[in-house]
Order: C-alpha cells, then sequence, then structure tokens
C-alpha cells in the first residue's frame, strides 16, 4: 500500500517525557486513563514510559499495552541490551509494539557524558538497534542532542542505524537549540544524503526553551520528516515540548501553507487536554493557544462586534472544531441516574458501574448544597472520584478556626488499609492541615507552592486547589477539588504525598558509559 505522502503520525510523549515535568508524575490508574484518552484522540504512537526507570513504569507500559487496541505503544530504552530486554518484556502483551532506543551523538555528549568516541558510539548504534530488532519488529531510534550533532557523523549514524533495522528515525532537537530555517534545512540534507533514508520514516522532537518547539516540528515536517514527537498541553522537561494540539491545528487550519494533514480526531482536543491538566496539576495558562480558558474569548469591543457580524472575523477556527461547549445549567438534585450517565457520556467519560455509583453519590452531594451544577462541576467531581490514592484515603476531617483559641485539623485516615486520626495546631487551618499530613510520610517534603481556583462563579463554587511539594530534588504536583477549600486543600496535598511514593520509587535514566 502506497504511504500518504502528506499523512503526518502523531507520536504522543506525554506519559514519558511529559511525566518527567516538575511535579508531573502520574498514578497508574492516571496513566492508563490519559492512555485511552490518547487512544479516542487518534494518536498513532503513545510513548507509555521508559521501562527500566522502575517497576511503576515498567507496571503502567504492560498494562497501557495490555489496554489499547489500535495505537502503537512503544517504551523508551537506552543502548543497552538490559534496557532494550525490560522494554520488550513490557510490551509483550501489546497488539502493536515499538521499542524507542536512543544514544548521544554530539561531541559535547560523546566527551561528557559518555566517556566514548565517535567510532565506539556507532559501533554501540548497531549492536543496540539490531538486538532491540530481534525483539520487536517496530524499532525507533534517536540521536539524542542531534541538531547540535556534527553533519558528517550525524548521516554515518543514522545509515548505521537504518541498517541494524530501525524502522524510525527521530532527529531530536533535544535542548530547544534550533530555529526552524536551521531544522528544516537540516531534515532535507538527512533525507538526501543519507544513502538508505528511504527505508525509513524520519521523526521530530522538539523542546520549547527558546520558544519555538511548534514552529520547529512543523519546519522539520516542511523538511521531509513524517512523524511529530509531542505533548498535551505541551508539557514536557525544562520549558516543554512541542504541543500536540497546537501542530495538529496549524496544519488542519492553514492547509494551503502547511499541506499535511494528521488522523487526530481534533473535537475531542479539550478533553483531552482538561484532563492531562487535571491529573498533572498543571493548569493551562489562559491565554495558552488553542485550549487556554481565552483562547475563544473576545472582551475588545471593537471585536465583540466583528464577532456578532461574522465570528470569522476574529476567529480562525471554531470552537466546536476543538470539542469546546459553553456549560449549560441542566443538572441539578432532581437529576437521576439515566440523565447524569447522559451528560457523564456527552463530557466524554465511560465509567464502570462501581465508579458510576461513585460519581452519581458524589454529584448528589454536591447537588445538594450548589443550586446550579455546570459542566465544569461534573468534570472536578469525576477527576477527582477517578483518582488513584491507594495509599493514603482521606476518610472524614474537622477544623477548628477562631479568635478563641488556636487554630486546628483532625482527620481520618486510611493508610495502607490502616484507619489513624493525624490532628495538628497551626497558623490558620490550613497550615494546621498540611502539618497534620506531613506526618504520613517518612520524608520530610517542602511546600512550593499552593494555589486556589473557583471551577465555575458563584460563592458556592467548588475549589480547586493545586499542591507543589519538594523532597530530595523530586518534585510533584496534588490536585484536589471539593466545595469547602479546607478540604479541598487536604485532598490536593494528600494527592501530592500519593505521587511522592510513586515518584522515590522510580530511578533518573544514567548515561550509557559501559
Amino acid at each position: 500500500m502506497t504511504r500518504d505522502k502528506n499523512r503526518v503520525i502523531i507520536f504522543d510523549t506525554t506519559l514519558r517525557d511529559g511525566e518527567q515535568s516538575p511535579g508531573c508524575s502520574m498514578t497508574l490508574s492516571e496513566k492508563l486513563r490519559v492512555a485511552q484518552a490518547l487512544e479516542n484522540l487518534g494518536v498513532d504512537v503513545i510513548e507509555a514510559g521508559f521501562a527500566i526507570a522502575s517497576n511503576g513504569d515498567f507496571e503502567a507500559i504492560s498494562q497501557v499495552a495490555a489496554m489499547l487496541k489500535k495505537t502503537i505503544v512503544c517504551s523508551l530504552a537506552r543502548a543497552s541490551y538490559k534496557d532494550i530486554d525490560r522494554a520488550a518484556e513490557a510490551l509483550k502483551n501489546a497488539v502493536r509494539p515499538r521499542i524507542h532506543t536512543f544514544i548521544s551523538t554530539s561531541p559535547l555528549h560523546m566527551e561528557h557524558k559518555l566517556n566514548m568516541t565517535p567510532d565506539e558510539v556507532v559501533d554501540r548504534i548497531i549492536d543496540s538497534v539490531s538486538y532491540a530488532r530481534n525483539l520487536c519488529d517496530d524499532v525507533e531510534w534517536s540521536c539524542e542532542d542531534g541538531t547540535r550533532t556534527e553533519e558528517d557523523f550525524l548521516y554515518r549514524t543514522i545509515e548505521a542505524a537504518i541498517k541494524a533495522g530501525a524502522t524510525t528515525i527521530n532527529v531530536p532537537d533535544t535542548v530547544g537549540y534550533t530555529t526552524p530555517d536551521e531544522y528544516r534545512i537540516m531534515m532535507r540534507k538527512i533525507i538526501e544524503n543519507v544513502p538508505n533514508s528511504d527505508k525509513a520514516i524520519f521523526s521530530t522532537h522538539c523542546h520549547n526553551d527558546l520558544g519555538l518547539a511548534v514552529s520547529n516540528s512543523i519546519a522539520a515536517v516542511q523538511g521531509g520528516a513524517r512523524q511529530v514527537e509531542c505533548t498535551i498541553n505541551g508539557i514536557g522537561e525544562r520549558a516543554g515540548n512541542a504541543a500536540l494540539e497546537e501542530i495538529v491545528m496549524a496544519f488542519r487550519t492553514r492547509p494551503n501553507a502547511i499541506p499535511f494533514h494528521t488522523d487526530i480526531i481534533t473535537e475531542n482536543i479539550m478533553k483531552t487536554s482538561k484532563l492531562v491538566s487535571s491529573v498533572t496539576g498543571l493548569d493551562v495558562q489562559n491565554n495558552k493557544a488553542i485550549v487556554g480558558a481565552n483562547a475563544f474569548a473576545h472582551e475588545s469591543g471593537i471585536h465583540q462586534d466583528g464577532m456578532l457580524k461574522n465570528a470569522g472575523t476574529y476567529e480562525i477556527m471554531t470552537p466546536e472544531s476543538i470539542g469546546l461547549k459553553k456549560s449549560e445549567l441542566v443538572m441539578g438534585k432532581h437529576s437521576g441516574r439515566h440523565a447524569f450517565r447522559d451528560k457523564l457520556k456527552d463530557l466524554g467519560y465511560e465509567l464502570g458501574d462501581n465508579e458510576f455509583l461513585s460519581a452519581f453519590t458524589r454529584f448528589k452531594d454536591l447537588a445538594d448544597v450548589k443550586k446550579t451544577l455546570y459542566d465544569d462541576d461534573i468534570i472536578a467531581i469525576v477527576d477527582e472520584d477517578m483518582r488513584d490514592n491507594d495509599h493514603i484515603k482521606l476518610m472524614n476531617w474537622s477544623f477548628i478556626c477562631d479568635s478563641w483559641q488556636a487554630s486546628s485539623a483532625t482527620f481520618g485516615m486510611e493508610v495502607d488499609g490502616k484507619k489513624i486520626t493525624v490532628t495538628s495546631e497551626g497558623n490558620g487551618p490550613v497550615d494546621a492541615s498540611f502539618k497534620a499530613l506531613r506526618g504520613l510520610t517518612d520524608g520530610v517534603p517542602t511546600l512550593e507552592l499552593y494555589q486556589v481556583h473557583a471551577v465555575t462563579r458563584g460563592t458556592d463554587a467548588q475549589a480547586e486547589v493545586t499542591v507543589r511539594l519538594e523532597e530530595d530534588g523530586k518534585t510533584v504536583n496534588g490536585h484536589g477539588a471539593h466545595v469547602d477549600t479546607l478540604v479541598a486543600s487536604a485532598k490536593a496535598y494528600i494527592n501530592a504525598l500519593n505521587k511522592l511514593k510513586v515518584k522515590r520509587e522510580k530511578t533518573a535514566p544514567a548515561a550509557i558509559s559501559d
């Protein structure tokens, strides 16, 4: 079958590179939810993790691989047998597995990170790619720090990787250093000068250190790349990765200037963005392109006048094209199970019986204290209810805050199945809460961020709280929602503690030097 020369493969690395953002560790259940959402979005390849990094990563890749039916599931691996074996084992139940192996090729990295000569690096590429290909038919190879690699050596390494069996070649801008013109020319010259380039698909993976990740990715496609590696909301290490939603909508909105297309179902973009924001605790900035709260907002009188006459005057795409719908006041305490299930389906949730009953109970509880329920209220309920807090669970609470005695907080908890009570005093109920909960961990986490915002309007709005904790260089974001800001704060802190436990189990991948 002849491949469509203008179709671009979307390789999503939210679960791997995105999770490496400070504070963005996800629990297993959260990773499974995001993976399912990505498949529903139409993503071609999901990089589910780094199998050797931890038992948690291995288990997440294994379960994602077993769950997904259409999408290619990929595990990252360094250029070592141990890494590649671990990746292959994690992917054994995948319908469409891929091993993604890499090694640095720039002079700076080879000398200071790898302590290897160029010839040794080429030998390692041949050895590792050949080994991976014997375990998996679909092998991707990346030249880490590719945009700072010497031109002739870059061609040599790519030719060797393809000859050894790599079917996809990724040339990453690992440190966000290149510019669109440089990257476009580089990609074109690689394809023209590597003798066996016709036997592989070329890929781009751009970081956003100079704010050029999306522009660079599009430029690479114009230069001949046909796979783009990106993340939802552009999350990732340092300044982040190229944002999937921006690249996809640029192709869709400007076909005359950028004549490429993807199989992404763009109407699912917004709910996928919201899911990733919820599970990572990273709010999308209001002026973020495509998915920001202000992306389709118009305050200027001139703009509003134009919009009323013709939406095309100031909108180059429709809100509906990314699945954005206005909240409707249709749910309340008299709404039944059937209506609630239909609303969940409309919002993109398919819950099992137990999950549905739990969410419905919380919906009814909220409806008793709120006069009107918005879609965002329901989203907050379900996201909170589906969160995996197996290690630490909040059962009940009590707060004291008045001018006659010290503020205090008391919580009934379940920790690893054992019921306990924790209590503390503090400078206000939030401080008391965090002091009480801090004792649930063996470490001494530092509070780096405490942020509160209302899910919807009104004094009875649910509060969404984000907490960022740091411990021994490991950072996590916790997220909680409740109509009581104090309870939302406690839930966010507990969510962060649970993620910190996951983070402790993960080891940072070292450079290949053996």
